[in-house]
């Protein structure tokens, strides 16, 4: 079998075959197949696409198994893990899993870093004092075990296939093929042994997707696409014209997930927070496992009654207000090499060295406060990446201390900005007075959970 065949077959719109799919996803984890053929492998699949019945389960399980698959299976209960796809104040995994772990589902979890304008779970843990996201896959199941839940970094081992096509992606702008973005998240979050995954799909300003027929697409795909492989899923499309909660960077989001877990914090981070906790027990549900496997329980949580969604709320509402979940994260935090203490005081956080407050420079009300523009504020105050070999500062970042549709007058502080360098928080504070539009009409406030997919 030749690369060149197997490109010009898919060049012209020709499905492929099992054998030629395995091929081309070997040899790119191997190196038998060079990069400028791989490169324009993936062009042809940006403009070609892949069937999604026969061609791109086969794909996925390829990359999937391109590298070490794990096999938790040892774990009594279900594994579930949630998956973003990237916003800006996305704090959600931090509260969120030990939330549904203490609630009896075991989320086996491995995240990411940030890059560009969205945060990273990886680098809002680190923030934490010692707290290690590098690993062994032995401790990692040991955790899922013991705590019902464990977040690291992805190892070498998971979907090498992955790392080395995504990186060409990124440089032969074939980024936003829904098939190569679908089978990327997925490879990596099925080698973890879960039975079942749920999507947070970001739409608007801040979002990957700036339209909801986009983010539908997306969402489809990667639904019917676990359900092929025997995964079960479920998605929600979330609303990211302007940033979740008030914190942007990494100790401050860790500051503002602990508040959450402490039943505070800010009201749109605590629903996101509980409805995806309530897809994720869903789809662990003993009741629902009526056929016998916790995939197909999975599977059918699209015809979950209203009582059993009242019921799932409840148990995690219950974990915020008895302590229980602030508790397992600080277990969490302590497994993983951290300082527990900071689930109590959350001063021992890093702090920042300089701190600026923007103003408001005149009356009216706030139209919209841009996603994408105050994510790459905190890049420029040192919390986030434009390069992958960028180091962030873990107490740089911002706070908002207004939303779209708040009435502002002259004075009022819009947000309050952290970093260790002046020229940083000018180029800061010109972002958030870019994002910052204001008017004088009234606005409605759009819905934070705008569509399930299942």
């Amino acid at each position: 079998m030749r690369a060149y065949d197997v490109i010009h077959k898919k060049r012209d719109g020709e499905l492929l075959s099992e054998d030629e799919l395995r091929f081309i996803v070997r040899g790119a984890t191997d190196g038998t197949i060079a990069d400028e053929q791989l490169a324009a492998f993936l062009m042809a699949v940006f403009f070609r696409g892949m069937d999604g019945e026969r061609e791109l389960p086969v794909w996925l399980d390829a990359m999937l198994r391109s590298g070490q698959v794990l096999d938790l299976s040892a774990i009594a209960g279900c594994k579930v893990d949630k998956h973003s796809t990237g916003g800006v104040g996305d704090k959600i995994s931090l509260p969120l899993a030990p939330l549904v772990a203490v609630c009896g589902v075991k989320v086996p979890m491995v995240s990411g870093r940030g890059l560009g304008h969205t945060g990273g779970t990886l680098d809002k843990l680190e923030s934490i004092p010692g707290f290690s996201v590098n690993l062994s896959i032995a401790r990692f199941t040991e955790l899922v075990d013991k705590l019902g839940l464990c977040l690291i970094g992805q190892t070498a081992e998971i979907a090498p296939a992955d790392r080395k096509l995504y990186a060409l992606r990124d440089a032969t702008a074939t980024v936003e093929s829904i098939p190569l973005i679908a089978s990327s998240i997925l490879s990596k979050k099925l080698a973890e042994g879960i039975d079942a995954l749920v999507l947070d799909v970001k739409v608007g300003k801040g979002a990957f997707m700036k339209s909801q027929d986009e983010a539908r697409k997306l969402a489809r795909t990667m639904v019917d696409l676990c359900h092929a492989v025997g995964r079960g899923c479920t998605a929600l499309l979330t609303a990211m014209d302007e940033p979740l909660g008030q914190a942007v960077g990494n100790a401050v989001e860790v500051r503002e997930s602990i508040e959450i877990l402490q039943n505070r914090g800010p009201a749109d981070v605590r629903e996101l927070t509980l409805q995806l906790g309530i897809e994720m027990l869903l789809s662990a549900a003993p009741s629902r496992q009526s056929a016998g496997t916790a995939t197909q329980s999975a599977r059918s949580t699209a015809n979950a009654s209203s009582s059993e969604i009242a019921q799932a709320r409840a148990q995690l509402e219950r974990a915020l207000a008895d302590g229980s979940a602030l508790e397992r994260f600080a277990q969490l935090i302590e497994a993983q090499g951290g300082d527990r203490r900071v689930c109590d005081n959350t001063e021992l956080l890093p702090k920042p060295q300089l701190i600026r407050s923007v103003r408001a420079t005149q009356d009216g009300v706030l139209q919209s406060l841009d996603a994408e523009q105050i994510g790459l504020a905190a890049v420029e105050l040192g919390a986030g990446r434009s390069r992958k070999e960028d180091k962030v500062d873990p107490a740089a970042g911002l706070m908002l201390y207004k939303r779209a549709g708040d009435v502002i007058r002259v004075g009022d502080v819009i947000a309050e900005l952290y970093s260790s360098n002046e020229d940083w928080l000018d180029a800061g504070e010109a972002r958030v007075k870019r994002a910052a539009q204001v008017g004088e009409e009234a606005i409605a406030q759009k819905p934070l959970v705008l569509e399930r997919i299942a």
